[in-house]
């Protein structure tokens, strides 16, 4: 099925419901949870969820949702996750990746690491303006999200902090500031994915840099590099003097 037509599919409202549901979740959705979190039943949801799996949008499997195993764990049941393929629709025609990655090996081949940082992290500060960082996690999520993070909070169990990063232009960063039972916004989506594929450092690089002059170096947030699979390799913590 080609971009076009994967992306039609979403036209259906309970359907584009029950995609961003099993997107947003980060893992496996089984049938009865997606219908009852969009509110359908489940024989519908079951309908519309294998549609999306047609349409290449979503991946299916099956496991066992109890957690058990053996005689009278019961069958596997289906579930859905988000399918890792890229669809894009451009009219006309544009090739803006093929462009990325050649400026990208350029840069790389030149050792120009330094000089894509600082304009990222200044064009970071301009996408801010002249508003004050980001006050706590939650309006950082809000910014986050309008360029499509997709970002989510996550608990952090008993972390005593981190030891001292490396900031995005080779300079020593601050020390963790993650305390038992804190909380920090980790990612889903990277924006910059199909060319953070093939040039990892100076992508990520880049992108740790534009977080950094987006939320500020000095205020009550931070953003340090904490690669996960699947997921941006930037997290956004409370500073070191301003847990929240």
């Amino acid at each position: 099925m080609n971009d076009i037509d994967a992306i039609a599919a979403l036209q259906d409202p309970v359907r584009r419901r029950l995609y961003e549901y099993v997107a947003a979740q980060g893992r496996e959705v089984g049938r009865n949870e997606a219908a009852e979190a969009v509110g359908v039943a489940r024989t519908l949801a079951a309908h519309h969820l294998d549609r999306l799996v047609e349409a290449g949008l979503l991946e299916s499997g099956s496991r066992r949702l109890t957690g058990r195993a053996g005689p009278g764990a019961g069958r596997p049941a289906k579930v859905y996750a988000r399918a890792p393929v890229e669809r894009t629709v451009s009219l006309p025609a544009r090739d803006y990746r093929t462009a990325a990655e050649l400026l990208a090996e350029a840069a790389e081949q030149a050792g120009l690491d330094a000089g894509l940082c600082a304009a990222a992290r200044r064009r970071g500060e301009s996408l801010r303006g002249s508003a004050a960082p980001c006050g706590g996690l939650e309006e950082a999520m809000e910014m986050l999200a309008a360029r499509g993070y997709e970002p989510h909070l996550e608990s952090v169990e008993g972390a005593e902090g981190t030891e001292g990063t490396e900031s995005a232009d080779g300079g020593e960063g601050v020390e963790g500031a993650s305390g038992a039972g804190g909380r920090v916004v980790r990612m889903r989506n990277c924006p910059f994915h199909a060319v953070a594929e093939r040039f990892p450092p100076l992508v990520c690089g880049m992108n740790l840099a534009l977080l950094e002059g987006l939320f500020g170096t000095d205020g009550p947030l931070r953003a340090r590099m904490d690669a996960r699979p699947g997921e941006c390799c930037v997290v956004i913590e409370p500073s070191k003097n301003n847990n929240r």
